[in-house]
């Protein structure tokens, strides 16, 4: 009887520390035979390969990575030009009928807290405003929830990183 090749996978983990909390990176061990030594999934999954080496390196920045806290001015800033904006852009739609104020209000008063305690520049974008938005106006059976969320993160996606850099490059 010929011997059967065999392959397995073992799962092993690193445990890397970082100044917040402890981090366990998984790594892959594949035994490959002689054949399929050159094959790219040899070169993905060999511990042994630099890029494996880089992946972790890149790891462990990331979770030392501290992003700036927010900076007042510049959310009071930015809030008031979103503030115009969606005035603007929502006071052209039919849905919103008498509501665009309030619809507005309740929009640019989410963004200001999310500018106030959460943006820390480029990277921090999040999502959950603009869902929050879309859901309270909503909850306020005010008209055109979605797309009163829709034009906010259109807007904060094109101008709040950018607005970020140029305010801290003065």
């Amino acid at each position: 009887m010929a011997a059967a090749s065999s392959s397995s996978l073992i799962i092993s983990s690193i445990p890397l520390s970082s100044s917040i909390k402890q981090v366990s990176i998984p790594i892959f061990h594949y035994p490959i035979n002689s054949s399929t030594k050159q094959s790219s999934l040899h070169k993905l999954i060999n511990p042994s390969h630099t890029t494996t080496r880089n992946t972790k390196t890149l790891i462990v920045r990331a979770a030392e990575y501290k992003f700036p806290d927010p900076i007042p001015e510049f959310s009071e800033a930015e809030t008031e030009k979103f503030r115009d904006h969606l005035i603007e852009k929502l006071s052209k739609k039919d849905v919103f009928e008498d509501s665009v104020d309030q619809v507005v209000e309740i929009c640019t008063e989410i963004f200001a807290k999310f500018m106030n305690e959460e943006y820390g520049g480029p990277g921090t974008l999040l999502v959950d405003p603009f869902w929050e938005m879309a859901d309270t106006i909503n909850e306020s059976e005010l008209p055109g929830g979605p797309q009163a969320a829709r034009a906010a993160v259109k807007w904060a996606q094109d101008h709040v990183d950018n607005d970020w850099k140029e305010w801290n490059e003065n």
